[in-house]
């Protein structure tokens, strides 16, 4: 890379976020660029010397002190600078701004509202409620979101939270089961037990049963299924019912179960 800077000199260091990774005992750290280390750790950024002050990895940065060549090749088992760079940008450890913070926690936010529209009606209307609104009631209600939790468990907490102030359900999900006739003489009723209701029901070639169940019961639904057919039959989430007509999912686990 063509710049570099001089790790003592605090006028050039007034832009700069230090990553920091320990790997066989030893610390080593890279000088990035500000609000540059979140756009690449989210793919925003793909140009590396917009994100590195640098090449040079050093033990300390503030001090200027540069790691020894033959440390990295020990630790990291290259020579190669930019590949241990991208390894400490990658893996490392970096303190937030607070801009960059907040910026986070207001994605995570959106993200958790999201999810939770995706996953729920208002059972008057049998609609989905639109982001907005999910996120108003967020507000209203002081949910606090936490940075280092994934926005499905947090909107799985908040659901719960939310029924205290607005009229709320989880959607039911449109599951379909397949699997052959003498696996399911063993387990029909419990699978059947399983569903709210049965749209459809098959007994010629193989079993094959459609129908509405609560998110919850999923799991349940899956593991009867791979437990009687030994993995061998299918168990997989078709829709969402809801007043808007049947959706389309596009993954069987995403954000619904």
């Amino acid at each position: 890379m063509s710049k570099i800077f001089t790790p003592t000199n605090q006028k050039l260091l007034t832009n700069v976020v230090v990553v920091k990774l320990k790997k066989g005992g030893k610390r080593f750290e890279i000088a990035c660029y500000k609000n540059k280390v979140v756009a690449w750790r989210s793919k925003i950024e793909k140009n590396l010397e917009e994100v590195l002050q640098t090449d040079t990895v050093f033990t300390n940065v503030s001090r200027g002190q540069v790691a020894k060549a033959a440390d990295l090749k020990s630790v990291f088992k290259t020579d190669d600078n930019e590949k241990i760079c991208i390894e400490i940008l990658e893996k490392g450890e970096f303190q937030l701004s607070e801009k960059e913070r907040q910026s986070q926690l207001n994605a995570k936010f959106t993200e958790t509202a999201s999810n939770i529209s995706i996953m729920c009606i208002n059972p008057a209307t049998e609609r989905p409620y639109p982001v907005s609104i999910i996120e108003q009631a967020m507000k209203d209600a002081h949910i606090s979101i936490k940075p280092n939790k994934s926005a499905k468990q947090q909107a799985l907490e908040v659901i719960k939270v939310l029924k205290e102030s607005i009229p709320i359900e989880r959607v039911k999900m449109k599951i379909k089961v397949s699997m052959s006739l003498a696996d399911a003489k063993k387990c029909k009723d419990s699978i059947r037990k399983l569903f709210v209701n049965v749209e459809s029901e098959s007994n010629e070639d193989q079993f094959e049963i459609v129908g509405l169940s609560e998110p919850g019961s999923y799991k349940e639904l899956s593991e009867v299924v791979g437990k009687f057919s030994r993995g061998k039959g299918i168990c997989e989430v078709v829709g969402l019912d809801c007043a808007d007509g049947e959706k389309n999912v596009f993954s069987t686990n995403s954000a619904l179960s």
